[in-house]
């Protein structure tokens, strides 16, 4: 990476800390854009060249998690089938992360901001067409094919079904088994549990 392109990086990454702080301390709806460039010491005008809008300060690791859950499917363990892999990368990132305070700060910010909580689940669904091209790539299927798009769908859309659950962590659990196993057996397992 040239000089200018660590300058660019530099100045992304102290806009998106300085937002993540103020919207933690302030609450998201209380800060402003012009806030948010002051604290990092550059013009809204140069804000916008690095962000689209006031949600994107939010969100500003998009590509690491298309890398990271793309690295789940294609450099998953021998032996370890694709929905495993998706269901450990999925409770290791968007679940047991929580546990971090940090994370958990943020996550209630998103989480009891309406306009942060549509758009994280709208850039979080955005990696599904990445997530099934990876998954067909592996199987050797055509890159449109469908039963690899509703793995990759229904795999991400694991992390809205636990949100508002007593046990997070279980929710994604039983979802991944009915996408695994199936519904004969995730119903049987359900039905003895109770």
């Amino acid at each position: 990476m040239g000089r200018r392109e660590r300058k660019k990086a530099a100045t992304r990454k102290a806009l998106a800390d300085a937002a993540l702080e103020l919207f933690l301390e302030r609450g998201y709806d209380q800060v402003s854009i012009k806030d948010v460039a002051e604290a990092a010491d550059v013009s809204t005008t140069t804000l916008f060249k690095h962000f689209s809008g006031k949600e994107a300060l939010v969100f500003d690791e998009d590509a690491e998690v298309e890398a990271g859950l793309v690295a789940a499917v294609c450099e998953r363990p021998s032996g370890l089938p694709i929905p495993a892999a998706l269901r450990d990368y999925v409770l290791r990132v968007r679940i047991d992360a929580a546990a971090d305070p940090r994370f958990a700060s943020f996550l209630a910010l998103v989480n009891g901001t309406p306009a942060l909580r549509e758009h994280a689940h709208r850039i979080w669904m955005r990696h599904e067409t990445a997530l099934a091209h990876a998954i067909a790539e592996d199987i050797g299927a055509p890159e449109s094919d469908p039963t690899c798009a509703a793995l990759a769908h229904f795999a991400l859309e694991t992390v809205s079904l636990a949100r508002g659950q007593a046990d997070p962590r279980r929710a994604v659990q039983h979802a991944f088994d009915l996408l695994e196993r199936g519904w004969p057996a995730a119903a049987t397992d359900r039905t003895h549990a109770g």
